[in-house]
């Protein structure tokens, strides 16, 4: 499929050849869905923690006798029964992620590529740099009306990261970090030339390490 490469000023430079396989598949809303979920459960820090019966400050003296009091038998004032006992059940520290397969990974991903290409919502940029101040690279945000974009870079430019921090709804990441729930929590995915080069390098399986970052 045939796209115009855009500039920073709004410009024209020329046209890019973006492979199908990658940016015109079918769109799959289930396997995107499964990817966020699997992102998101990595993302949990998981340190939740209640103490339980053995854990509460307290007494192991027995409240009172078993029998004769006409109350109910009580063996701890650190049972959960009482104000200052301890949690049946509660939550303890543990971690939330689990493995998906890496096929239904990759797939995603090229889901998420596909749907923003699809939408009208995938711009091609000639490179993310030269900026290097916060407010010209709002101003040119603004210029291209982008109010909430992922751009995505072969490699980051330092100056241009730095430049983006400051500006909400606009974030920067490398061909590696490139992950399905940022495309689609982003109204407009910006890939620069690099950027569609280190994708294709990614998702054709051409280098072993790139392809184990699949997210």
């Amino acid at each position: 499929m045939q796209i115009e490469i855009k500039t920073l000023d709004n410009g024209s430079a020329g046209t890019a050849d973006l492979p199908d396989e990658i940016f015109g598949a079918e769109p799959r809303a289930d396997i995107m869905a499964r990817v966020v979920h699997w992102q998101l459960a990595k993302r949990r820090a998981g340190t939740h923690k209640v103490k339980g019966m053995g854990e509460v400050q307290g007494t192991t003296k027995k409240p009172y006798r078993q029998k004769g009091t006409g109350n109910a038998r009580q063996g701890s004032l650190r049972a959960p029964q009482y104000r200052t006992g301890g949690v049946v059940h509660g939550p303890v520290v543990r971690d939330h992620g689990y493995s998906l397969n890496k096929k239904v990974r990759r797939l995603g991903l090229i889901s998420a590529l596909s749907q923003k290409a699809r939408d009208g919502k995938l711009i091609v940029l000639d490179a993310a740099a030269g900026t290097t101040k916060t407010k010209e690279l709002a101003a040119k945000v603004k210029l291209l009306g982008w109010a909430s974009a992922l751009i995505v870079d072969g490699t980051v430019d330092e100056g241009f990261l730095r430049a983006s921090r400051n500006i909400i709804g606009l974030d920067v990441l490398p061909t590696v970090g490139a992950n399905v729930y940022d495309i689609l929590n982003h109204d407009v995915l910006v890939v620069t030339t690099a950027g569609v080069e280190g994708l294709k390098a990614r998702l054709t399986g051409a280098p072993a390490a790139a392809q184990e970052n699949v997210a």
